[in-house]
């Protein structure tokens, strides 16, 4: 895939000696990038977010016209304040955009003492008062989330605002600047540089400042950044947010433990306290943790294949996260047997069967590749869009969101076991040419295979890929049938 970044630092770099000859040698004023400017992120479209600080010079009205004058006859946008040390820490602490601003502020031109005062006062500011801050933070990322919806699901994404864009790594960056939680990790800043990617791309296809990406566009933004078509680009996009969506989940699971009162026990140089965590058993080598789902100490990955299935399904039985760390960990367990032991099947039907939790549990098993080492199909449909108004999800969250709503109806069926399994795998042939109805049965009896379920458990689920548009399963004497409808609005009986 190309990559933007090399051009984004250029951009950066000129624009910083740009503003620098504008300023001049000039003492007691210091001119402060803030925002994506501030991260060297200046994207073809991208405005100037700049801050003039003022040491005391009685002339900074003119110092500011000789520089503010010239970037407005460029046609570039220009966000730009003009503030002493003391009026921008003022501001920041009750203005959040500004506070979150001022975070990633650098250094461009003037006096650097000035640039590190402020740096220095607006980190020591954030941490004093991070209990307040961070569930400010959060209230605004929920907010976000409801209206710009879920990066990974939308056919013309907000790249920027949706649940999983870039503004949820510029959270966890201001999460970590507490010292709450760590900054992002090499996986997040991948997916961060992805999404960014395509907005570089998009700016430049269009000549416009967007985040938004249309579907007229989509070709044309994936071409631009080698990729095959729309789709490519969708996939590709998808997989991004939800890495940064279950790690901006995680940091804010971090800070929501924070003590209520602002600066409790709080000083500067030492990090906030959080209470001594407790543990609780969950499963055979599953323990919870401060709200999470994580290993036991004596757990032994590496010699516990059916350790991955048996710990997802614990937390969507409890209704908790796998911690970080715990899906790290998971990745070291060997490979299933073919065909899998009791113990891993009867794991997977806790995990299918406690229904809504069990969504976001596999997300996270997905966000490691964990669901493909165990079903190397789902691949096909991993990320898949789909291109219909029938449909809100991915193919693969549509059948994990298919399988928690047959949940529900467990207790009307004499085998909900297949009921489940048929759930999750009823669009499996979405992944392959042709009529997915007639793939998925080939699909389905791999899986079936590798499950090792019974033959004649395996001939009744295989029904399940024989219509395109519905499930049915005979479940009692008299052969009613419950039908699960192929889309993700409701479940029909």
């Amino acid at each position: 895939m190309t990559s933007f970044a090399a051009e984004r630092a250029r951009r950066t770099t000129q624009v910083d000696r740009w503003l620098a000859e504008l300023l001049g040698a000039e003492p007691g004023v210091a001119l402060v990038a803030v925002g994506g400017y501030g991260r060297r992120e200046m994207l073809p479209r991208s405005d100037l977010d700049v801050l003039l600080l003022n040491g005391g010079r009685d002339d900074i009205a003119g110092i500011a016209d000789r520089i503010w004058y010239p970037v407005w006859d460029s046609g570039a946008e220009l966000d730009h304040a003009v503030r002493t040390v003391p009026q921008a820490r003022r501001v920041a602490r009750t203005d959040l955009k500004v506070a979150l601003g001022l975070l990633s502020a650098r250094h461009v031109a003037g006096d650097p003492d000035l640039t590190e005062r402020l740096r220095a006062g607006a980190l020591e500011d954030w941490r004093a008062a991070a209990p307040t801050r961070l569930a400010e933070l959060h209230a605004a990322h929920d907010e976000r989330a409801r209206t710009s919806g879920e990066l990974a699901f939308l056919l013309e994404p907000d790249l920027k605002e949706a649940r999983g864009g870039l503004r949820d790594v510029h959270a966890i960056q201001a999460v970590a600047a507490a010292w709450v939680a760590p900054a992002p990790g090499p996986k997040v800043r991948t997916a961060y540089e992805q999404i960014l990617d395509a907005r570089h791309a998009l700016h430049e296809i269009t000549g416009r400042r967007l985040d938004r990406l249309v579907l007229e566009e989509q070709d044309e933004v994936a071409r631009a950044l080698g990729l095959l078509d729309g789709d490519v680009l969708l996939r590709m996009l998808a997989g991004a947010a939800r890495t940064i969506a279950y790690a901006v989940d995680h940091a804010f699971r971090q800070a929501d433990r924070l003590p209520s009162r602002s600066g409790a026990g709080n000083r500067q140089g030492r990090r906030l306290r959080r209470r001594q965590a407790e543990r609780r058993p969950l499963a055979d080598g599953v323990v919870e943790q401060d709200g999470e789902v994580v290993l036991a100490r004596a757990a032994d990955p590496a010699s516990d294949p059916p350790l991955v299935l048996r710990a997802a399904a614990a937390a969507a039985q409890a209704g908790l996260p796998l911690a970080p760390r715990t899906l790290d960990r998971l990745t070291e367990c060997p490979p299933l047997p073919v065909p899998w032991p009791a113990a891993a099947r009867d794991a997977m039907l806790s995990l299918l069967g406690a229904g809504h939790a069990a969504v976001s549990v596999w997300e996270a098993l997905d966000t490691e590749g964990l669901v493909t080492a165990l079903i190397p199909d789902w691949e096909r449909v991993r990320n898949r869009p789909q291109r219909n108004p029938l449909h809100t999800y991915t193919v693969d969250r549509h059948l994990a969101e298919a399988a928690a709503r047959a949940a529900a109806l467990t207790r009307e069926v004499a085998r909900p076991d297949l009921l489940l399994l048929a759930a999750l795998l009823h669009d499996m042939g979405k992944g392959w040419p042709g009529d997915h109805s007639v793939t998925g049965e080939v699909v389905a009896r791999d899986v079936v295979r590798r499950m090792g379920l019974p033959a004649s458990d395996g001939r009744l689920l295989l029904l399940s890929t024989a219509s395109l548009s519905v499930l049915g399963y005979e479940h009692s004497r008299d052969e009613p049938v419950i039908r699960l409808w192929n889309d993700d609005r409701h479940v029909q009986t």
